[in-house]
């Protein structure tokens, strides 16, 4: 499924008439869990904290985007954002997850996975010299699990589905050298949330390469009888974007 979104979305890409200005986004920095609860299922299964039971320590990330900017105003983007934590601990009461249940006191292994895949189109509606404002819609393949691991056993819950979500992003340039910029990808409904948000400051070095530094937040999840996931992740951003 992956390989069919992505080679679509090449050729679209390929497709595109000269005038679109191309460019690409990486993103990278250490990320810490805020929370990460999980009870599954969601009616019945022993509802814990991941980093509360099995301890928290911070992970490496990198995310990276490519598009197309199209007269000035229309920007088309994929963006890759896989994120996988690793919980190692023990828990002091019996754990029911996915129909089986995990000891305490016994060594205790999780691994929490998140990948997102996205298609982004948007329109700027105000755009000068000082203020960038855009609306826009994301397409996302939610790609995750949960798993744990102790003594030889080991259960999974896989989470594979599509996404759709709203796009905006400001940025203010205040100085000819520095902008501020947040840009998101958020919905909630009743089932459910998820946001994805990011405040950064910019440093313009040339017209075509961009620094940045800030702070991200991923929040969310859903509440069913078959699932109960909620998670907070923070982010220290460090990235660059260029202009081809």
């Amino acid at each position: 499924m992956k390989q069919i979104i992505l080679i679509s979305t090449l050729f679209f890409f390929a497709s595109l008439p000269l005038w679109a200005g191309p460019f690409i986004d990486l993103e990278n920095g250490p990320v810490f869990t805020g929370y990460n609860d999980a009870r599954i299922p969601g009616n019945y299964g022993t509802r814990f904290s991941l980093p509360g039971t099995l301890g928290n320590e911070a992970r490496y990330y990198i995310r990276a985007r490519a598009g197309w900017t199209i007269k000035d105003r229309h920007t088309i983007f994929v963006l890759a954002a896989p994120l996988s934590i690793q919980y190692d601990g023990n828990s002091s009461r019996f754990l029911l997850f996915r129909q089986r249940i995990f000891l305490p006191i016994a060594p205790l292994h999780a691994t929490f996975k998140f990948n997102s895949w996205r298609l982004t189109y948007r329109y700027d509606i105000v755009k000068n010299d000082k203020i960038e404002f855009g609306l826009g819609l994301t397409g996302k393949i939610r790609d995750a699990y949960i798993r744990l691991d102790s003594m030889g056993f080991q259960t999974t819950r896989p989470d594979l589905g599509f996404v759709p979500l709203i796009n905006v992003r400001l940025q203010w340039q205040f100085h000819p050298l520095f902008s501020f910029l947040v840009d998101a990808d958020w919905l909630v409904g009743p089932q459910g949330r998820a946001e994805d948000i990011l405040v950064a400051l910019q440093y313009h070095m040339t017209d075509n390469v961009i620094l940045k530094t800030g702070y991200r937040i991923l929040e969310g999840g859903a509440k069913n009888s078959k699932v109960f996931t909620f998670s907070l992740f923070h982010y220290a951003v460090f990235g660059m974007t260029v202009m081809l």
